[in-house]
């Protein structure tokens, strides 16, 4: 039997990065991975394909549309979407066979197989043949993610009606395009697919879009997105999907209406319906009840603030327990529960978690936004400034969106900060670093940023916090 200090269940960015960190520190470590490849959802069928095809649509319209305006004559471009989905593969492959070197690296034995714990310090793997092996370990590191939430009486087929997984694998554009969701899945790949040429529509139960997000940076995406050509539909539901026919016939019903009270259904017809209504915790097989591990009502793992579950020596982390379904969430955790079992202080600072959605203009935000300030009762200043007075925006013709900066009325320390704009996924690095510090809004007015850049609205909304903003 395989002993180990450390075994990390699933390789996704929380996985592989806190098996990383903990061979750092010198702690023998496996991974236990279900998939053919490493990388979990994120970087085989999440964050990275679709970021791909993101990257690879904007440049298809950009020459389509903006490039005679710059004086660059092209003829129209033309669509070879076998070859775009292949860019698409190619970015996978890297990004996969990226981590496989980290594990060969830092010396990580890598399983393949389902694992299921057994008893504490105990995880059966079972491969794809069928066969087991047992591993024992002193911790175990759930890390296994989440799947794709399945919306009642509608069945997904990865064909005409598709999950996240399926929208970026399809062999053709549809005409129509249906999206069910109105979150940060849905509006990034029904923009991939809109600028490819499909008519898209997105039905969200809400009356927003992006729920959680500022609702004037919602507002604000919403006209820019629309004036793209996405349609939305908002405060209603999709009751069902008729697959019987050549077209998709979709029942849409207003959100608050019943079964009993019933409401005007109506049928719109599409090609495709993505389903993209958010994700679940993925704790299916992982042997959690019988081992005793607590859940709480919504099938996440219960942690406590050390990432320990209720079953000594076991620990969870990223999209299986609470908090933001993120990424670099998940690595941050994964470093942090590394630290912690090899005897540090980890810790991740959940008031400077940005969040970032890749449609053009992207949209950017880290710390509170001002409704949560209002439902709080805190009294703060804004400071906002568009992306039209910005000399680099101006420039490059990307003026839409602006920055806003949230800051305590008392303290003048930054509590948030959220961006519409061309590239605001990366501006809202400084930010984010701005407030990891404790910084004022004063702080960053005080910062000389290189001109002529994107950032210096950043600067400018600082200034404009407290009503001094230059260019405005």
């Amino acid at each position: 039997m395989a002993s180990y200090d450390l075994i990390v269940i699933g390789t996704g960015p929380g996985g592989y990065v806190c098996a990383v960190r903990a061979a750092q520190l010198g702690l023998k470590t496996a991974v236990v991975e279900k998939r053919a490849t490493l990388g979990g959802t994120c970087l085989n069928v999440g964050c990275i394909p679709s970021k791909a095809l993101l990257h690879a649509s904007e440049l298809f319209e950009e020459a389509g549309h903006a490039f005679a305006k710059m004086g660059i004559g092209v003829s129209k471009p033309k669509l070879d979407l076998k070859q775009m989905l292949a860019f698409k593969d190619e970015a996978v492959d890297g990004n996969v066979k990226g981590v496989d070197f980290l594990m060969k690296k830092n010396k990580i034995d890598v399983v393949h197989g389902a694992g299921r714990i057994t008893a504490p310090g105990k995880v059966e793997v079972t491969g794809g043949d069928g066969k087991t092996q047992t591993l024992e370990t002193k911790n175990i590191v759930i890390a296994t993610g989440s799947d794709v939430a399945q919306l009642k009486g509608i069945a997904i087929d990865e064909k005409r009606v598709v999950s996240s997984t399926g929208a970026l694998t399809l062999d053709k554009v549809p005409e129509k395009l249906l999206v069910i969701g109105a979150g940060v899945i849905g509006l990034e790949l029904g923009s991939v697919w809109r600028r490819l040429g499909a008519e898209v529509t997105v039905v969200e139960f809400l009356d927003r879009i992006l729920p959680g997000m500022d609702s004037e940076v919602a507002r604000q995406s919403q006209r820019l997105l629309e004036k793209q050509g996405m349609k939305f539909r908002l405060g209603a539901k999709v009751t069902g999907v008729d697959t019987s026919g050549k077209k998709l016939k979709a029942t849409i019903e207003p959100a608050k209406s019943d079964s009993k009270s019933g409401g005007t259904a109506e049928a719109l017809d599409a090609d495709v319906v993505l389903v993209a209504i958010g994700r679940v915790p993925y704790t299916e097989g992982l042997g959690l009840q019988e081992a005793g591990v607590a859940m709480d009502e919504r099938g996440r793992v219960k942690t406590d603030a050390h990432f320990a579950t209720s079953v000594k020596g076991i620990y969870a982390i990223g999209d299986v327990i609470t908090g933001p379904m993120l990424a670099h969430k998940a690595e941050d955790e994964g470093v942090a529960v590394a630290e912690i079992i090899a005897g540090q202080a980890g810790h991740v600072n959940y008031d400077v978690i940005p969040a970032v959605v890749y449609t053009y203009p992207e949209i950017a935000s880290v710390g509170k936004s001002e409704d949560d300030l209002k439902a709080a009762n805190v009294a703060y200043n804004v400071g906002k400034f568009p992306f039209t007075a910005n000399g680099r925006a101006k420039a490059n013709q990307q003026t839409d969106g602006f920055v806003k900066i949230l800051a305590d009325a008392k303290t003048d320390r930054v509590l948030g900060v959220h961006i519409v704009g061309a590239d605001a996924g990366n501006m809202i690095a400084e930010p984010a670093v701005a407030m990891e510090f404790g910084a004022s809004s004063e702080d960053i007015a005080r910062t000389c940023h290189a001109h002529p850049t994107l950032p210096e609205a950043v600067k400018e909304a600082a200034l404009a916090v407290d009503k001094r903003a230059i260019h405005m």
